[in-house]
């Protein structure tokens, strides 16, 4: 057996008998978790809020004192086997204002062990689908649910979010991808740009830049539009699957917390309502408080310029391994590194066109453009982009195009079973990274890091803390929303407490480089995360092994944040 993975080996059954341990004599520690709600009161004083878009009617009101889920009850739980008697209860703290309280709980420095050991797995064996099983079950076993099938994977796979990013990654983004390669389109369109538009490295490579900013929704849908129109005039133009990796990832939500005329803002200003803090009070003025705090979002600035850098064949901010990556395409034209296992299955790897069919560019443009048409259009008439329905719309029409010009249904379908194969992998290391984000959440993790932080702390170096925070909370989790949903409600009152006992000289300034360490470390976190979905479908369109993925890119995001963490610190102590 090798070295690495003999290591690996122990650490998992170390990691294992430490779930025992935990289980068994570690008492979780509860903590209150408050939610303020834009809450509006009608003739009949009934109250209520709104919800994803629903009203939802508020009941049974209690006073904060007599709740069972205030902290000081939560408190006297801890230590025990006793869990609260109530999931949520609605309350009236003692300014007369209306909170809903949630228990959660987390087991100290114990909650990090299934992301940890997922990460050492991960780093140690380069298996990643080896390493997230290895996190699920050391996590089951600490949540006492040792019924890994029923209690674990069938109830995540059921949730809606879950399914729906299954159904999208296995039966669409495949099935798209089997039939391009069974058209040839994605050839086709390759051979197009090289004619017309890439000429060689530099311009294929800034191409993908450029549709990185150009698909500025960011998240899983910026990564696998971009990284499955470049894939192919990328792997022409001989640039190693590393930079494309690279490129793909940074500018996908880094872009879209800078370009932000999407989805973020309406989500995150639900979670940094401050009661009496005149500048966060309404809706308007906190998405307003987001797009004033995008000129320090400085990560992410930073992020996109490194990959344009990287772009124009400036590599002395990329890291020696995607120097390395460069020379070895450039010298040996291998486009992975040697022993690497790319998540894109051979299936997808090269056409197989039916005698007789010729392949046109529009095979790939058409549905592109009707794909970006929808998930755009979708999100200005809707509010959220519908991502479903602009690839199962591209899906469609590739098929009908084939079949039009005279592909047989037998080839169409042939090509379509292909990209189910092609994914199917990468699908399963998908579904286990967000079952392995959710045990990491209900562990208590997240919580455990950000109860780290006091409010002794020197107000200029609060910022960079709450980075270093969320990036440990995102890179464990691999999600950066779920991160926000985790810090925000708690770093912004503890910023606003600062601010107020230090009497901090430009409070809605300070409240801002707090606001954007946070979404940029989360940012980061999820970015560089070997358990994030975009990290994995980074790796996944572009062909590039994940392991080889996630190290080539963390010295350039680190670079980039250590310099943000900087810019932070000297804004705070000078301005503030």
């Amino acid at each position: 057996m090798p070295k690495h993975n003999s290591i690996a080996l122990v650490a998992f059954i170390f990691a294992i008998l430490s779930a025992i341990y935990i289980k068994q004599f570690i008492a979780p520690q509860w903590v209150e978790q408050s939610y303020v709600y834009d809450v509006s009161t009608n003739n009949n004083a009934v109250s209520s809020y709104i919800y994803k878009g629903q009203k939802v009617i508020i009941e049974q009101v209690v006073d904060y004192q007599s709740s069972p889920l205030n902290q000081s009850n939560l408190s006297n739980l801890s230590n025990s086997a006793n869990s609260p008697a109530l999931e949520q209860q609605w309350v009236r703290d003692e300014k007369q204002q209306l909170k809903l309280l949630k228990p959660a709980f987390h087991f100290g420095v114990w909650s990090l062990l299934p992301a940890f050991i997922t990460i050492a797995l991960c780093l140690l064996t380069r298996e990643p689908l080896t390493a997230l099983l290895g996190g699920v079950v050391v996590g089951a076993i600490m949540l006492g649910r040792y019924d890994l099938t029923d209690k674990v994977i069938i109830p995540n796979l059921a949730k809606e979010g879950t399914a729906a990013l299954l159904l999208l990654y296995l039966w669409l983004l495949g099935g798209l991808l089997g039939i391009w390669s069974k058209t040839g389109a994605a050839q086709a369109f390759a051979n197009y740009m090289t004619k017309h538009f890439v000429k060689g490295k530099k311009s294929a490579k800034l191409v993908s830049w450029l549709l990185g900013i150009l698909f500025f929704q960011g998240g899983t849908m910026s990564t696998v539009l971009v990284g499955t129109t470049v894939r192919p005039l990328a792997d022409q133009a001989n640039v190693s699957h590393e930079e494309m990796s690279y490129i793909v990832d940074s500018t996908a939500s880094p872009i879209a917390s800078i370009l932000a005329f999407n989805a973020w803002p309406a989500y995150v200003q639900a979670l940094i309502f401050i009661p009496g803090v005149s500048f966060l009070a309404t809706e308007a003025d906190r998405i307003s408080f987001f797009f004033q705090s995008i000129p320090f979002s400085f990560y992410s600035m930073f992020a996109v310029a490194g990959t344009l850098l990287l772009s124009l064949n400036i590599t002395t901010f990329s890291g020696k391994r995607i120097r390395a990556a460069k020379l070895r395409a450039e010298k040996t034209h291998q486009l992975d590194a040697p022993g690497a296992k790319p998540l894109s299955a051979k299936e997808l790897q090269s056409t197989d066109i039916p005698d007789g069919y010729k392949p046109h560019v529009l095979e790939f443009i058409l549905p592109l453009v009707t794909l970006t048409t929808i998930a755009i259009g979708s999100f200005v008439m809707l509010g959220s982009p519908k991502i479903n329905w602009a690839f199962g719309a591209a899906l469609v029409l590739s098929a009908v195009i084939a079949l039009i010009k005279g592909m047989s249904l037998n080839h169409v379908v042939d090509g379509f079973g292909n990209g189910l194969k092609g994914v199917v992998f990468a699908s399963v290391i998908l579904m286990l990274a967000v079952i392995i984000g959710s045990i990491s959440k209900e562990t208590g993790g997240g919580l455990f890091l950000v109860s780290l932080l006091g409010e002794q702390l020197p107000f200029w170096i609060l910022p960079v803390i709450l980075q270093l925070m969320t990036m440990i909370i995102a890179f464990s989790t691999g999600t950066s929303w779920g991160t926000y949903a985790i810090a925000f409600p708690l770093a912004m009152p503890l910023a606003w407490a600062i601010c107020q006992s230090q009497g901090v000289a430009d409070p809605e300034l300070f409240m801002m480089l707090c606001f954007a360490s946070v979404l940029n470390g989360s940012v980061f976190g999820d970015q560089c995360s070997p358990i994030s979905d975009t990290t994995i479908l980074s790796a996944m369109t572009t062909g590039c092994d994940l392991m080889d993925h996630v190290k080539s890119q963390l010295v350039p995001a680190t670079l980039a944040a250590s310099l943000a963490g900087v810019l932070w610190t000297l804004t705070a102590y000078f301005f503030a």
